[in-house]
């Protein structure tokens, strides 16, 4: 590379990482406020949520990628333009296609990362992340490890622990079971403990008794026990079994589509399909994006006023550029032969892109001075 395509690839990265900075923060601040209410209001401790925090940054970093290249590539080409850097370089005979050589070398660099996020590390981050909500889902130990209050796990299910021991046992509980129509039952015991079962949390009570009051009547039973074990599954949302997710796929197993991932997922062939070319032209549309960008700044020349007429137009074109990708999105998932429009956006904002730079290498026509003479 020249030392000018250096240059300017070396300016456009450093604002690549501000601007990437800047909005995976922003997603991930956004995302954090969901994940503290839900885990740590579900009595999990501050390393789960940073666990589960790191494990979708590097679905937020996919997704703010392109955005990212596409402003650091109007903010260095508006910057250049502003301190005649880009005026001079045209001077010397830089033609519009040589200027966006070290953009193309940008785009490539970003294309090389959003290929290895979408096709290796958001698969495994997602199939992580979908372990553990399964195992904290079915680990209803922190939901019930709250001594001296009542507790409502479910409609119509009161809970209520009197003493928790350093060693996990539930000393002196109440449980009260409102839902059936016929009867009331009410459990207490002296001690408890809360295992893990084939179909879920059981909870095993030592030295108790069971009430059962029949609503017609109201007529009284007591059994005592000494030790009794009841399957929380029914009790609590203790989660199902966990279904695994089109994001957690290699995509070599989405391209091939088995039957039995077909059944896992409870998807089709089409959403497959989707999914996995998806992963490819996301890459090229991270390519297009600063080249639809650095060429809608072309079209103008020097002004001190600044370039606001070509960024609203570049802006402009990357939210059509989104629209056809959402569109095509659509329409490849409701069929499974309609998966090549997946590359309609990456592959019209190329083509915006040369058209673009074309025009903008063009010669002007100065307009015709006032009080010229007619050609005789």
């Amino acid at each position: 590379m020249s030392r000018f395509d250096r240059y300017l690839l070396s300016q456009l990265l450093a604002l690549f990482g501000f601007f990437s900075l800047v909005l995976v923060a922003v997603y991930w601040v956004n995302r954090a406020v969901g994940l503290f209410d839900q885990l740590i209001g579900d009595g999990q401790s501050a390393v789960v949520f940073l666990e589960f925090s790191l494990l979708t940054l590097p679905n937020v970093i996919r997704l703010v990628l392109p955005i990212s290249a596409f402003a650091a590539c109007l903010y260095a080409i508006n910057r250049l333009n502003q301190e005649s850097e880009l005026v001079v370089m045209q001077a010397t005979g830089f033609s519009a296609f040589r200027l966006a050589r070290p953009v193309l070398f940008f785009g490539l660099s970003v294309l090389a990362m959003q290929m290895v996020l979408t096709n290796v590390l958001v698969p495994l981050s997602q199939a992580r992340l979908g372990e553990r909500t399964s195992e904290i889902s079915q680990n209803a130990t922190a939901r019930f490890l709250n001594e001296g209050r009542f507790m409502h796990p479910a409609t119509g299910i009161t809970l209520y622990i009197s003493e928790i021991s350093p060693l996990g046992e539930l000393k002196k509980i109440f449980l009260s079971d409102e839902r059936g129509e016929a009867e009331r039952v009410v459990y207490t015991a002296e001690t408890a403990l809360l295992v893990r079962g084939e179909a879920g949390p059981v909870l095993v009570m030592i030295d108790g008794a069971a009430q059962r009051l029949a609503r017609e009547g109201q007529r009284l039973a007591v059994t005592r026990f000494e030790n009794f074990a009841m399957e929380l599954a029914g009790l609590v949302d203790a989660g199902a079994a966990r279904r695994q997710s089109l994001r957690e796929l290699s995509t070599l197993d989405l391209l091939a589509a088995p039957p039995e991932l077909l059944e896992a997922t409870a998807s089709n062939r089409a959403a497959f399909r989707e999914e996995a070319h998806s992963r490819i032209a996301s890459p090229l549309l991270a390519l297009a994006a600063p080249l639809v960008g650095f060429a809608a700044l072309m079209l103008g020349g020097y002004s001190r006023f600044g370039m606001l007429p070509q960024i609203a137009l570049g802006v402009g074109l990357l939210i059509v550029l989104q629209t056809i990708s959402t569109v095509a999105s659509g329409r490849a998932l409701a069929s499974d032969m309609a998966w090549p429009l997946v590359y309609l956006a990456p592959l019209a904002g190329l083509a915006m892109a040369v058209g673009l730079l074309w025009l903008a290498q063009r010669p002007r026509r100065r307009p015709r001075q006032a009080g010229a003479e007619a050609p005789a």
